[in-house]
């Protein structure tokens, strides 16, 4: 049987792949990958094979990785100083005898994009190429469940969505429809050597999605737009580091400025204003909206607009 070995297999995305793969019937032939064995003490009950690996310790790698023919390479949190780590995680692919890397990268990698999580997910997909493994990058676009599920609360608490994207527009897309498209190329053939941007079905501003978290909270939001330097001011006041910070969460938001404010303007620059169906040609089903997910979550959110009225 094909052995799949997945990195970052304690974080979110690393959990859901496991879950389905497991519900496949493949617990048995997934390796596990994670700085913190302890999390996962469960998948080992469930037949998974559960080893210490830290992309800052490339030694550790190769015999953690050993044995694997496929890797689910899962990027990284620590946004514009991941090269190193996804490079330690590649070497090691390759070392070890992978025959496949498949890596959740970026809707957008290309040099015009300011977004400096671009540079990050570019330089490692050429380290991909350069590997000798074969490779699938799975280009996802930014997170609908990261703005409506982890920014919206703070949002709807304040009645204010600041921004400076300017009407410049995006489809957001599930966290779960990408890793869907991960298992998809996972346990099927053919995906040698291509790319896929994986996108939500609709092209949409903020200005947009403010208004459908507005009616469905029952509660205005206003998008306020302001300009680069006022977005870092936001965040300092917020207590969000510039720079990234490995595990850490501020106001239920995990990630830096620096990351934020190059990500709005590449919104705003329409860097992002990408659009497939991908999901469906992986997966068979069409992808999830964005009102979707707020659907989805309509009393979360109702009770946050009355916790925060209060």
């Amino acid at each position: 049987m094909t052995k799949i070995v997945i990195t970052g297999a304690s974080g979110q995305y690393g959990r859901m792949a496991t879950d389905r793969l497991i519900a496949k019937g493949l617990g048995e032939d997934l390796i596990l990958i994670t700085r913190t064995p302890s999390k996962l003490e469960d998948r080992k009950r469930q037949g998974c094979d559960v080893r210490y690996g830290d992309f800052d310790k490339p030694e550790t790698l190769v015999e953690a990785v050993r044995g694997a023919d496929k890797m689910l390479l899962i990027s990284g949190t620590r946004v514009g100083a991941r090269i190193p780590q996804h490079k330690a995680a590649v070497d090691a692919a390759a070392a070890a005898g992978v025959s496949h890397i498949i890596y959740t990268s970026f809707v957008n990698v290309e040099e015009s994009n300011p977004a400096i999580v671009a540079i990050d997910h570019r330089e490692t997909e050429t380290l991909i190429k350069a590997s000798g493994c074969a490779w699938t990058f799975l280009r996802d676009a930014h997170y609908a469940d990261a703005m409506i599920l982890n920014a919206g609360p703070g949002f709807i608490a304040s009645g204010v969505w600041l921004s400076s994207t300017k009407g410049g527009r995006e489809a957001m897309v599930w966290r779960e429809d990408c890793v869907d498209c991960a298992v998809a190329v996972l346990t099927q053939e053919g995906h040698e050597n291509k790319a896929y941007p994986v996108t939500g079905p609709n092209r949409e501003n903020f200005e947009d999605v403010a208004a459908m978290l507005s009616e469905a909270c029952g509660k205005k939001i206003k998008l306020v737009e302001t300009d680069d330097d006022g977005m870092y001011a936001h965040f300092d006041a917020l207590g969000i580091p510039r720079e990234p910070v490995d595990d850490q969460s501020v106001a239920g938001i995990p990630w830096n400025s620096d990351d934020m404010v190059s990500f709005e303007r590449a919104i705003r620059e329409g860097a992002l204003d990408i659009c497939t169906d991908d999901v469906e040609k992986l997966t068979g089903r069409k992808a999830r909206s964005v009102r979707d997910l707020i659907e989805a979550n309509k009393e979360f959110l109702r009770q946050v607009a009355i916790d925060t009225s209060a």
